[in-house]
Order: C-alpha cells, then structure tokens, then sequence
C-alpha cells in the first residue's frame, strides 16, 4: 500500500490559497505546535507527580524543574525541525534509521503507554469534577472523552487548534494559586540555587518521575505531526522542497517551543510551590493523585485556591486528552500508510479516526475495571520511560543526518543538549528498572 500522508482536503487547501502569502504571516501569529505541547504535559498526571515533589520534599527539589527545561525545549524542537522539514512525521522519518519491525513495536508500547495515560487522566478529572460539584465523578469522566472526541473527529483542525490555543490558558490556574498563599520567596531561592537535599531510594524516585512525565514520548510525535499539519494548511511545503523559507520558519520552531517548554516549566514550578509552601508545611506528604492534592489544599490554602486547583486539572486534562490519542494515531497511521491528520474529514480517514475512538474507549474501560489508577500510571510511566530512550536515539540521528535533512540538520548546540537529553532520559530508564 503506498503512503498517504496528511493528505490536505480541496477545502483546506482552498482556504489556504495563495499558499505563498502564508509564508508571510508574522511568526508569533503561527505559535502553536511548541505551545501546546508544553501545555499538554502538565496533564493530570504531571500535576500529580509535580504535587508529590512539593508535597513529600517542599522546596529542596524545586531544581529538577529548571534543569528539565533546556532538555525538554531540545528535544522538542527537534521533533518539530524534522516534521517542518521532511513534511513527514516522526514515525515514517524513524523507518529511515531503525528497522521498521522496531518502530512498529515502540509505536505500540507507546499507543499502550497512552492508553493508560488517559484513563488516569480521565479519572483524575471525574473526581475533580465530583469535587467542586459533589457529584457525578463517573459521569463527567465520560462527558470529558466523549466530547473531547467528538471536536477531534467533526471539527476541522484549522478550527480545533485554536480550542487548544485557548484551553493552554487553563493552566494559569496554577500561577493564580500561588497568589492565594504566603511565600517565602528567599527559601523559594534558596531551594532552587542552593537545595538541602538528603539522598534516599525515594528522592531518586521521584527525580526519575519527574524526568518521565517531562519528557515523554507522545510529545515527541504530536509536536512533528502538528508541524506537518500546520504547513499543509500555509500551503508552503517541505522545507526540503522550499529551502528558501528555512530561516523564517526554523526561527519560529525555536521561539515557539521556547515559548511553550518555558509555559510548561512556568506551571510546573508553581505547582511544586504551591503544594511545597502550603501541604509540606502543614505536614501533608502523602498525595497520590491530582483530585488529592485539591482536595489538601481545601483546609490549609482556602476554598479558592481548592477552586483553581481542581479547575485547572479539568482544563489540562482536556488539552492533554487529544494530544494522547492523537500522538498514537498519527504515528500508527505513518507507519501503516494510512490518509492521516486532523485536518481530514471522518470519512475520508475513517483507521486514523478509528485508533483515536479506539484510545479514548480503551481509557474509558480502566474507569470501569479492577485496576488501581496509580500503580497503572507508574507503570505507564516506567513503559514511557523505557521507549523515550531509542526514540530519542533515532530522532537524534535523523536530525543529524545530511542525507535525511540535507543542510537543515540541527545545529552543534542543539545536537550537544539533545544528546544530553537522550542521556538523562537512558539514566532515569535505568533507575527505573531497578528502583521499581
């Protein structure tokens, strides 16, 4: 079967015409793959593990959020170098460098790993929901896949990405928080510069936790696929086919994924603030899930910063939902040769949407079996961590390489932090394993 890949619909490239013109939009007004990725990994899932950090060890692990940044700001800028020039996605340009059999078999460990993923994060919004309402936990649960589905499947993506754009604004519900507690802003320093840390079993956990849920695999091929997906619509091509437009567009790659790894530290940052100066203070260490941590901060922060708390994991939630479907379809349908993207109508790509109900239902049945939520989510994360690392292996050596990009290979810098990130990613892979 040949490869059809993220075929434009006559509409799409109907809007988009003279496509020439497009190239000359400024390149603020084209953020989008960069921001809503960094937003997306603050899912109900990050926000459960950043919540421990903050809750188990206050301000003295408060360093592991900046350090994550440059790493995570490399290797999703590179993702999104490869899909803007190539005009394929990760999937089909990692074939070129692993055998196919491989690739097939991290893209399922991945559809796995996601699949879990959205069932705690549907069930981490059911009982937020339930906690701000005092109701309905199961069926709001069900409300949020549903209705993330059906805007995936029946609205064009020229239309759903700015549903994304404005759900990125849910997680300032974390920056507001902070505002409704004393701070401390010296100890704050002092935790980041100069930490007190004891080392134990527990701390390396949670150090390899928050790599895991930082850089994670599905947002390495929904940041490529989006890129490829916002160049169809402009109507530019490849960069390979358009060298001309290169620095224009390798510029905006570079602040637009600056601009959301730094959104999503940003909030990362407060969570661990929030819940450090608020829970760990109070004595409150133990937090295992999102919905517990809002619900902590009730009697100790107030009714208010409860509120923004449990709003906010709804709001991700809802960002995140699609970049985890979404993610697994579009590498499964790559790597299958499938007519794929968001853009398409249902009838005209009916596997691609097929994989993304599939998910959604998959997560909806973890609500509904004898399954702990965060022992599964563990695991996930394990599994996440296991497959990041010959990802990153593959992406690092397609980006590198002249005969896939041609003089669009990513600088000496970004190559040296790349790999730095691969590196750090294979340590906490390893820690992994042996720790759990």
């Amino acid at each position: 079967m040949g490869r059809v890949r993220f075929a434009p619909n006559s509409q799409a490239l109907a809007m988009t015409e003279p496509s020439r013109k497009s190239a000359k939009v400024a390149w603020f007004r084209r953020l989008g793959p960069g921001l809503i990725t960094g937003a997306a990994d603050d899912d109900p899932g990050g926000i459960a593990t950043h919540s421990q950090v903050g809750a188990q060890f206050g301000l003295n692990l408060m360093w592991t959020v900046a350090l994550t940044y440059p790493l995570m700001t490399a290797i999703q800028s590179i993702c999104a170098r490869i899909g803007r020039v190539t005009g394929e996605g990760l999937a089909a340009n990692m074939t070129r460098v692993l055998p196919r059999w491989l690739v097939s078999a991290l893209v399922l460990l991945l559809f796995v790993a996601n699949t879990v993923n959205i069932g705690a994060d549907l069930a981490a919004m059911g009982a937020a929901a339930e906690l701000v309402l005092g109701w309905g936990e199961t069926f709001f649960a069900i409300l949020f896949a549903a209705g993330s589905l059906v805007l995936q499947v029946f609205v064009p993506y020229h239309r759903y990405v700015h549903v994304l754009k404005w759900l990125t604004l849910s997680l300032l519900a974390y920056v507001g928080v902070v505002f409704t507690v004393a701070i401390d802003w010296g100890a704050v320093a002092r935790g980041v510069l100069w930490p007190e840390v004891r080392w134990s079993r527990d701390v390396l956990i949670v150090i390899v936790a928050v790599f895991g849920t930082t850089i994670s695999p599905y947002l390495f091929f929904w940041q490529s696929a989006e890129e490829v997906e916002d160049e169809i619509l402009a109507g530019d091509g490849s960069l390979l086919d358009h060298p001309a437009d290169a620095p224009a567009e390798l510029d905006r790659i570079a602040w637009d994924t600056c601009i959301g790894m730094g959104f999503s530290s940003l909030v990362s940052f407060f969570i661990v603030l929030t819940t450090a100066v608020t829970l760990h203070a109070a004595g409150v260490t133990d937090i295992a899930t999102s919905a517990e941590a809002a619900q902590a901060l009730r009697p100790i922060a107030g009714e208010f910063a409860f509120l923004l708390f449990s709003l906010g994991i709804v709001g991700t939630g809802l960002l995140a939902l699609p970049v985890l479907a979404g993610s697994a379809a579009y590498a499964i349908g790559e790597l299958r040769g499938w007519r794929i993207g968001l853009e398409q109508k249902p009838e005209n790509a009916k596997a691609f949407y097929g994989v993304l109900a599939l998910a959604f239902g998959l997560g909806l049945l973890m609500l509904f079996l004898p399954i702990d939520p965060i022992k599964a989510l563990f695991w996930s994360a394990v599994l996440n961590g296991v497959i990041a690392v010959p990802l990153m292996v593959a992406t690092m050596i397609v980006v590198s390489s002249r005969q896939h990009l041609g003089p669009f290979v990513a600088p000496l810098g970004l190559k040296i932090v790349g790999w730095a990130a691969t590196a750090v990613m294979a340590a906490a892979a390893l820690a992994i394993l042996v720790l759990s």
